[in-house]
């Protein structure tokens, strides 16, 4: 018998691997650790003075990093949401890590 399916039935679920998902969110708090690590080293280098122009670079170096690295955990994400490992929530954390991120590059940049 060949049943076809209407547009309210979904398609079933795959069964959940707790092992797989439990990875998938070391894998991910790991980046995320990682990026925020990056992002306190942004935040926290202030320039001495008119004359501290590395201070500067150093701080636009590490929030350019954590968001290559937020960029890198929100595909990881996309991966492991995809394959129905994790749920969609997990995309908050790279989305606010990369906000912080270019907030720190744009309207909170250190100024000389």
């Amino acid at each position: 018998m060949n049943e076809t399916r209407t547009m309210t039935q979904q398609r079933p679920r795959r069964a959940s691997h707790p092992i797989g998902a439990a990875v998938c969110a070391v894998v991910l708090t790991v980046g995320s650790v990682a990026t925020g690590y990056f992002l306190l080293l942004a935040y926290a280098a202030e320039p001495a003075g008119p004359w501290d122009s590395e201070s500067v670079a150093h701080s636009n170096f590490a929030a350019g990093l954590a968001l290559a690295f937020a960029a890198g955990i929100a595909l990881l994400t996309w991966v492991f949401v995809k394959a129905e490992w994790l749920r969609r929530w997990w995309f908050t954390l790279p989305a606010l890590l990369a906000l912080a991120a270019v907030l720190r590059l744009t309207l909170l940049m250190p100024e000389l």
